[in-house]
């Protein structure tokens, strides 16, 4: 359950590992199929004519056999004519049916490549259509969703899952389409030519199915394996990377390497047996087709001595032999795919379900003329209702005023600005701003009224001159200069290369934790806000940055309603309001030198430090 110290996990990613058995199915496959097939209802014409264009393709593409048949029976009954003196081989004949037979493979080649075209053009629609969405839906899901889950398994819905998407769709989609018209179109062709050879090939299949479904049925349990243990390889490379000096602080190095290599050893047995026992299936398909061939031949040869077939018929029932299990090899792969495109669609489609914060009122108040006066009335809160950490918390804060929040860790400092920004509602109870409900203003226009400076740094990838205009993205560069020499951050930016035009990496790791929170302050200050919400702002820097970060902050929170949290009290001694908070109840508040006459819980807490510092 989330709390307002809850640790920030990073993502785990699990590289896909692509093989038969090796497919996640969907909890609910045939309701997301549904779903899929709606979604993609917004593009019927295009779909429609990915299935003229798979027909014609593979009907000119079926036929190309029995032309090719009749030319051998051609040449063949020729010779035999050439060799009795009593005619010869109709070259002209073979040829303009060989020119035919060309262009029917010209026009099924270019039909194909229409069907390619549109599909493709189709899954890039699919895949853009959906990240455009998600981007769109993450600004209206409410922060809980997020606490509650790691970072990797947001992103990979974003990432991976879309992807697996739109690339399954392209290709399962077409495939399918493709390989059921041609499996009824060669059932066609060779019941036209022979219904005894037909039935021949049927009783292949059987055999066919039965050793292909046992072979796979055995390595599912090594493809699972092989993915579990490819989830903790990563899982450890992940962890190990990304805390590798606290590793080599502390010289694990050796421990981690071993962990790793076990787990290594693990994937590497269950692996090798995955893809060997699953590499059989190809040459036990290859031996039955081939004993289809050898049956289909006998059987040919005896029914072309009775007269019963031409001998290009033989030739052609073979082709189409060998395009008839093709086709059904295809469809068992589809199946594959069909399943991962399902539940990666399942994935997608749960995020888009989410519940979104709601706006409790259709008529918004105002934020106009606005003060700044905040009223917490009996606030009751907690992440799970049934575990309250805010329990009944009142107080009055005046437009202008600075109120200091301090107390142990968990005390519910943090989760009371969270209220206060309405990330979360409060259960029981009421935060008025200026007389109105905070649940009386749309969300996105009431945090508009804030600006944060947080203990945890935010900077993106970008210049500093863009990171600090984040604040107020139609400030100038004059406006963004003064902000930044009001946090006392235009000395340090002056010395980097290129200044306020370098670009910070994506970690921000080419800057001090202190220089970055000074970025932050600066931001903060740029964007001017009625309201501050400080947690922790000068943690990270000196004793004498602090003092100047302090002095800016004065001025910058002069005429502004501030709400400070901070562990080091002495930032805090010039506050107007000090809330002091201990299980999610205020048990003292006052200014400083109140506090301390009454040299109760504050009075130990500053006292402590005081000790601590000496």
């Amino acid at each position: 359950m989330p709390n307002e110290e809850q640790a920030k996990r990073g993502p785990r990613f699990g590289g896909p590992m692509h093989g038969m058995g090796n497919v996640e199915k969907a909890k609910d496959f045939k309701g997301t199929l549904t779903k899929l097939a709606k979604y993609l209802g917004t593009y019927k014409l295009r779909l429609l004519g990915v299935l003229l264009c798979a027909i014609a393709s593979t009907v000119f593409n079926i036929v190309g056999p029995k032309i090719l048949g009749n030319a051998t029976s051609q040449i063949f009954e020729g010779l035999i004519a050439k060799i009795g003196g009593t005619g010869g081989i109709d070259f002209e004949s073979i040829t303009r049916l060989l020119l035919f037979l060309l262009s029917l493979y010209l026009i099924s080649a270019l039909f194909s490549m229409i069907q390619g075209w549109i599909m493709t053009a189709i899954a890039n629609d699919v895949t853009y259509r959906l990240r455009k969405e998600i981007s769109q839906k993450i600004n209206r899901i409410p922060l809980k969703y997020f606490e509650s889950r790691t970072f990797g398994e947001v992103l990979s819905r974003i990432t991976n899952d879309i992807d697996t998407l739109g690339q399954s769709l392209n290709q399962s989609l077409t495939q399918l389409i493709t390989s059921v018209i041609t499996l009824i179109g060669v059932i066609i062709m060779m019941l036209s030519i022979s219904i005894p050879m037909t039935l021949v090939t049927f009783l292949i299949l059987p055999l066919s199915a039965a050793l292909i479904g046992s072979v796979m049925k055995y390595s599912q349990k090594y493809f699972r394996a092989q993915q579990k243990y490819l989830g903790e390889i990563n899982g450890q490379v992940e962890e190990v990377y990304s805390g590798l000096n606290i590793v080599k602080a502390y010289n694990q190095e050796e421990v981690f390497v071993k962990e790793f290599e076990q787990t290594n050893d693990k994937l590497y047995d269950s692996g090798w047996k995955a893809q060997v026992i699953s590499g059989m299936m190809m040459p036990i398909m290859q031996f039955i087709g081939n004993l289809g061939y050898v049956a289909v031949a006998i059987l040919g040869g005896y029914l072309a001595i009775k007269n019963a077939i031409r001998v290009g018929d033989i030739q052609a029932f073979i082709q189409y032999v060998r395009s008839f299990t093709q086709p059904i090899q295809q469809l068992a792969q589809v199946t594959n795919m069909l399943q991962s495109t399902v539940a990666a669609s399942e994935r997608v489609f749960e995020f888009l379900e989410e519940a979104e914060e709601q706006q409790l009122t259709n008529n918004p108040a105002s934020l106009e003329h606005l003060v700044g006066d905040v009223s917490f009335q009996h606030v009751a809160f907690g992440y799970n209702p049934e575990q309250l950490i805010i329990h009944d918390f009142s107080t009055d804060v005046k437009s202008g005023q600075k109120v200091a929040i301090v107390g142990p860790t968990g005390a519910g400092k943090t989760t009371i600005v969270k209220l206060l920004m309405r990330f979360y509602d409060v259960n029981s109870g009421s935060i008025q701003l200026d007389g109105h409900d905070l649940r009386d203003f749309d969300r996105n226009e009431l945090r508009n009224m804030f600006g944060m400076v947080l203990q945890d740094t935010w900077l993106f990838n970008g210049t500093i001159m863009e990171n600090i205009r984040y604040g107020r993205l139609d400030a100038s560069d004059e406006e963004v200069i003064a902000a930044a020499k009001a946090a006392h951050a235009h000395h340090f930016i002056m010395t980097l290369p290129e200044g306020y035009n370098m670009m910070l990496n994506e970690e921000s790791s080419n800057l001090s934790q202190g220089q970055k929170q000074l970025l932050t302050i600066a931001r903060a200050i740029l964007a001017d806000n009625k309201i501050l919400i400080l947690d922790e702002a000068t943690s990270s820097v000196d004793t004498r940055t602090e003092i100047l970060i302090q002095k800016a902050m004065d001025h910058l929170m002069k005429d502004r309603t501030s709400f400070v949290i901070a562990h080091r009290l002495s930032t805090i001694k010039n506050s107007d309001l000090i809330l002091c908070m201990k299980d999610g109840d205020i048990i003292e508040q006052g200014t400083h030198d109140e506090l301390i006459l009454k040299d109760g819980f504050y009075a130990n807490l500053y006292n402590s430090q005081f000790e601590n510092a000496s």
